[in-house]
């Protein structure tokens, strides 16, 4: 079984979700860099645990946020990236959603890190941040449906699915899977690194926001 999340059926967006916007394109840009540069070019710009615990390289943990190691794995992300993050910068403000952003993704590949601080397998990817989007979003709209493409074998269809169910669910996965590596074609992303941003997100989401809600 397969869910892949579209948009928030009970929350679009008001206005143009430009930071979200931004962060994809420069994701796409990154991707673009790394067709061109090779692996030596994804080795130079993925945290090595390794060298961040040895003082090396931390530029590295903002620069991984926007590498990925295959089509599906930048495919697969933007899509999260653009079904839960609009909601979340309209509840943020754009300048405030940006660094809560890359706050998250630095927060995952430190949680990564210190998971495995020997490791010198490359690690990438924007999940941490998205999780941590994710994670924000659980705290903050847990009764909105998300528009999703439910996949069951041969069985396809469009579906509305609690926020709360599909989140937790997702999360639920991280917890089992924690401490393996999801392995790319040059690297991979720790599950604690989701892990880590979920929980930064769920905890941080509140402080956050431009304005109290009262009521949901």
């Amino acid at each position: 079984m397969a869910v892949v999340p579209l948009s928030d059926a009970s929350r679009p967006p008001t206005g143009t979700p430009a930071v979200t916007i931004l962060l994809i394109v420069a994701n796409a840009l990154c991707w673009v860099l790394e067709l061109a540069g090779g692996d030596s070019f994804v080795t130079r710009w993925s945290v090595i645990p390794a060298d961040i615990v040895a003082g090396y390289h931390w530029t590295t943990l903002f620069t991984a946020m926007f590498l990925h190691g295959s089509w599906l794995h930048i495919i697969g992300n933007m899509i999260f990236l653009w079904a839960f993050g609009p909601a979340i910068e309209e509840a943020m403000g754009r300048g405030r959603y940006l660094i809560f952003y890359i706050t998250g993704g630095l927060v995952a590949m430190l949680a990564q890190v210190a998971a495995s601080p020997d490791s010198t397998v490359p690690c990438l990817g924007a999940s941490g941040a998205i999780a941590a989007v994710m994670g924000a979003f659980l705290v903050t709209y847990p009764r909105d449906r998300i528009k999703s493409i439910l996949i069951i074998g041969w069985y396809v269809r469009i579906t509305l699915i609690p926020a709360a169910l599909l989140i937790g669910f997702w999360f639920l996965i991280q917890l089992v899977s924690a401490g393996s590596v999801a392995n790319q074609s040059s690297g991979g992303v720790a599950y604690l690194a989701h892990v880590g941003g979920t929980l930064f997100g769920a905890a941080t989401a509140r402080l956050f926001e431009r304005r109290p809600r009262l009521f949901e």
